[in-house]
């Protein structure tokens, strides 16, 4: 049987909760899953036969971490499986719980073990909030099995938790929940007589139940606690029913939810879209996933120099116009400020997307830099070398070939010893045209001052 833990002052995992949920909890709570055959959405997860809902129906977890966005089901499986095991049950905040909560639980869960009672289940939440020390707290008595650990966050795992409790937990990512999903968990609350809305008699337009699940896009809590706001705010018609309509249900939610951290995981795993769509061609794409990050109040600025550094590293000599266009278009957030220096970030996004694409620039730059590391070391020919300072008695510049004084203005000379190819044009866009260029300055024979002379 599931115990409340004395660190807790409302539990959201134990017994309890129950009891709770029956009667002044949001209908999101109330609603929660009891069983698995309730379950809308994280089918990878929780489907017939899936590795995670065998685990919860043998009541045999080992300890795990379950990441994803809000309102996908994270603490609703926890909750499920506090109801089902047959483990005591812990829970703790990361938010507000430190070393000694940690340390307290792992004393009662000692304790249980040596009186050869329950084995211990701690349900973690916001894990990703404890600090390293706080997180190897943890780590011995995970890996020896004193407690089975549940963690759960919004954030990437393997960013924010210490990788050596990560090989010792299995980690679950939820994803958000699809329209059929979301469609699923409306139903159930409308229809639950127990829990839900289903006293109430509610008429909800179509119109306005898409609405709602295009609007929570993804988050079931978000749905419910929208669906609630409106079964409580509409007055009833005079037969008794609650009639929602769409002004209704645009009323309950405004904003689409977007689930975006600008400093975490969403940040990076967007831009790194927005990066590779650039690359790839296409310019609808990038303009979407800007766009997704200058909505949630990203800087506009860190696009403008992702779009400089694209300029280079994927256009690059092909069209050498894209790096002024990147460059212009961070000079003129700076100068305009938003929200009209979305104009500009636009027009070098669609250039640059569409611009064609080479990576030999970037290439070359990262073979210079491991010849210089690991390759010879060369030392500057003395015809290259200043003569300036009275350095022309010890042979510095002497034999130096002025290409300004040659046909064309180019003479083939060495300006390295022992050279080796780092920059290979592609047949790209403009980038043709210089490897046109080199080799045929590269197939002429080097000539010296004596030559010339």
């Amino acid at each position: 049987m599931t115990r409340k833990s004395p660190s807790s002052t409302l539990s959201l995992f134990s017994a309890s909760a129950a009891a709770q949920a029956a009667s002044e909890a949001p209908l999101a709570l109330r609603m929660s899953p009891r069983t698995l055959d309730e379950w809308a959405g994280q089918e990878h997860l929780l489907g017939e036969g899936k590795l995670l809902r065998r685990a919860v129906e043998a009541d045999r977890l080992s300890s795990a971490i379950f990441f994803g966005p809000p309102g996908c089901g994270k603490s609703a499986l926890a909750r499920l499986i506090a109801k089902k095991t047959k483990s005591a049950v812990e829970e703790l905040n990361a938010v507000t719980a430190g070393v000694n909560d940690v340390r307290a639980v792992i004393d009662r869960a000692k304790d249980r073990r040596s009186m050869g009672q329950e084995k211990t289940l701690l349900i973690l939440d916001e894990i990703h909030r404890f600090n390293r020390s706080q997180q190897d707290a943890l780590l011995p008595d995970v890996e020896r099995g004193l407690f089975t650990l549940i963690g759960l966050t919004t954030e990437n795992p393997f960013f924010y938790v210490n990788s050596a409790l990560i090989s010792r937990a299995q980690v679950f990512e939820f994803k958000p929940l699809s329209e059929p999903a979301l469609e699923k968990v409306l139903t159930n609350a409308l229809q639950d007589k127990d829990r839900g809305l289903g006293q109430k008699n509610i008429d909800l337009d179509a119109d306005a139940k898409a609405h709602l699940i295009f609007q929570a896009n993804g988050d079931a809590r978000r749905l419910l606690n929208a669906l609630d706001l409106a079964a409580l705010t509409t007055k009833p018609e005079p037969r008794g029913d609650i009639h929602i309509t769409l002004s209704v249900a645009e009323e309950c939610v405004q904003k689409r939810s977007l689930v975006y951290d600008k400093s975490g995981d969403q940040h990076y795993d967007i831009a790194s879209a927005f990066i590779k769509s650039l690359r790839g061609g296409d310019p609808d794409a990038a303009l979407y996933w800007m766009s997704r990050m200058l909505k949630a109040g990203d800087d506009p600025r860190f696009l403008a120099r992702r779009l400089i550094i694209s300029a280079s590293e994927d256009v690059g000599n092909a069209d050498p116009r894209a790096l002024l266009m990147a460059h212009a278009a961070f000079a003129a957030v700076e100068f305009v400020g938003m929200p009209e220096g979305r104009i500009p970030l636009a027009q070098a996004v669609t250039y640059i997307a569409s611009a064609p694409k080479s990576n030999a620039a970037y290439l070359a730059i990262d073979k210079a830099m491991a010849e210089v590391e690991s390759g010879q070391t060369r030392e500057v020919p003395n015809h290259l070398k200043d003569a300036s300072m009275d350095r022309e008695s010890l042979g510095h510049g002497k034999g130096y070939l002025y290409p300004h004084d040659f046909p064309n203005h180019f003479v083939p000379q060495d300006y390295w010893p022992n050279p080796v190819k780092l920059y290979e044009p592609t047949d790209l866009g403009y980038e043709a045209e210089m490897k046109k260029r080199l080799q045929s300055w590269r197939s002429q024979p080097k000539q010296t001052s004596e030559k010339n002379s």
